[in-house]
């Protein structure tokens, strides 16, 4: 890969990792600090890509420097969400692609748009928007589905789903993770109000 070539290939690399990152992430998440960690993962992928493909053994140092690469890069599930792990895949694989030697600039450039607008549809606020998750304790154990479904609806709205974490038959509590749907608002009721279209009348004094 020439000078030009690489230059055009980590061109696109930037402007691909900046979209997603500056314009779909942040925006929606406002993880300032997954920002740096984004476009440094991104970048140092696309950078091991480009000097392997010129390493003697051409196909053969790629593959393994990248088996070697990604097999470093460990998520914690505690502590990052799955939309943000799905971002981290997407800057692994725009790193890849603008960085492989053997893909040309408008194939590397049409794979990256569709990995954009993938996760610009995917992660969009609309979708799913009343759909939330959240982890409950309840100050009593449930035995019967629909008694915990009831209890579930009353406190957080209609229950989609949860999974047991915890049940304490000594302090009588349950520790649940729960997919839930939030209720809409209820719209303020208008309360009319009869306007008189008269005047207020005026008191004036007459002077002798």
């Amino acid at each position: 890969m020439d000078l030009q070539t690489l230059a055009a290939h980590l061109g696109l690399d930037l402007a691909a990792v900046a979209l997603l990152t500056f314009a779909v992430f942040y925006p929606r998440h406002r993880r300032r600090e997954l920002v740096p960690a984004y476009l440094a993962l991104n970048v140092a992928l696309f950078s091991v890509v480009a000097a392997l493909s010129e390493a003697k053994g051409g196909g053969l140092a790629l593959g393994f420097g990248l088996f070697g690469v990604l097999s470093i890069v460990r998520l914690r599930s505690d502590a990052v969400r799955h939309q943000e792990v799905a971002y981290y895949f997407t800057t692994l694989v725009l790193g890849l692609l603008c960085g492989l030697p053997g893909l040309s600039l408008p194939m590397a450039a049409g794979l990256a748009a569709v990995l954009l607008l993938v996760m610009y549809v995917a992660d969009h606020p609309r979708l799913y928007a009343h759909d939330r998750r959240a982890v409950v304790t309840l100050d009593a154990v449930y035995r019967e589905e629909d008694a915990l479904r009831a209890e579930l609806r009353h406190r957080l709205g209609e229950p989609l789903g949860w999974t047991v974490h915890e049940v304490d038959y000594v302090r009588d509590l349950m520790v649940l993770e729960v997919r839930f749907r939030q209720p809409e608002p209820a719209r303020p009721s208008r309360s009319f109000v009869r306007k008189t279209s008269r005047p207020a009348p005026r008191l004036s004094k007459e002077l002798a």
